[in-house]
């Protein structure tokens, strides 16, 4: 049982703010609970073949089940990132993640905001974009269906911006309304411009060149299977894999 994950006291005291208050009968041991959802959620095996020294998997994925839908583990990775400290330099990108035929089969309910799953190229996609700090750490992240443009992601991303000096991204993001609104926010933009520009972009290279610590980023979150290959129906399950991802990898 020494492979087995387990959250350490600090990290527990860390988390346990965000946990949502118990009513009538106290919740079965969080630490427990907790670090079997994680070690499912890092090897991307079944509920059922969870080790026993987790508890009754019927435990483990009623609690994953009941918390995400609540946003619980996207509130944790918020809340920790907000703590990041990061005065000089964010950047911004976005990644296709690969849906699993589970994800796509029967249809979606009429009203609401849809699976977020759309077909691109590389057949079904769902898209991740996402912010992090000049270490690689994400401080908030957005999923929209693949086909989506990488502008819409910085439209929703935007708001969440802290005050920094400069935000590095590719030239997906190279756009006059986006430039515009990084001025205003008093964030210079360090972004090629695009090959259809008449006018040349000038940028600093050598600041450019950092930008691959996003793409380490994603890399890094794509190590968990879940992440990697989409198999939930539901998008706040999925983002919730992917926050709880963030949160142990960066910021636990």
């Amino acid at each position: 049982m020494s492979d087995l994950f387990w959250l350490t006291d600090a990290q527990m005291a860390r988390l346990k703010p965000y946990f949502p208050k118990s009513h009538g009968k106290p919740r079965v041991d969080d630490r427990r609970v907790l670090s079997g959802i994680i070690f499912i959620n890092c090897n991307g095996s079944r509920w059922r073949d969870a080790p026993a020294a987790y508890g009754p998997h019927k435990t483990l994925y009623s609690r994953w089940k009941r918390w995400s839908e609540k946003g619980i583990f996207a509130r944790i990775m918020v809340g920790l990132a907000a703590e990041h400290g990061e005065q000089k330099t964010v950047m911004i990108d976005a990644t296709y993640l690969k849906v699993h035929r589970t994800a796509t089969s029967m249809a979606a309910k009429k009203g609401g905001r849809g699976r977020l799953i759309g077909r691109t190229k590389g057949g079904m996609n769902t898209k991740l974009h996402a912010i992090c700090d000049s270490q690689g750490r994400p401080l908030d992240l957005f999923v929209t269906a693949g086909q989506v443009s990488d502008y819409i992601g910085a439209r929703a991303l935007l708001s969440s911006l802290p005050k920094v000096d400069w935000l590095l991204g590719d030239r997906g993001y190279d756009a006059d309304w986006f430039r515009d609104a990084l001025k205003d926010k008093g964030i210079r933009a360090c972004i090629p411009g695009r090959k259809q520009r008449k006018e040349t972009v000038k940028y600093d290279k050598r600041r450019y060149k950092r930008r691959n610590r996003i793409e380490i980023m994603f890399g890094r979150l794509k190590d968990w299977r879940p992440v990697a290959t989409r198999y939930d129906r539901c998008p706040k399950v999925f983002l919730s894999a992917i926050a709880l991802a963030a949160t142990v990898i960066y910021w636990l």
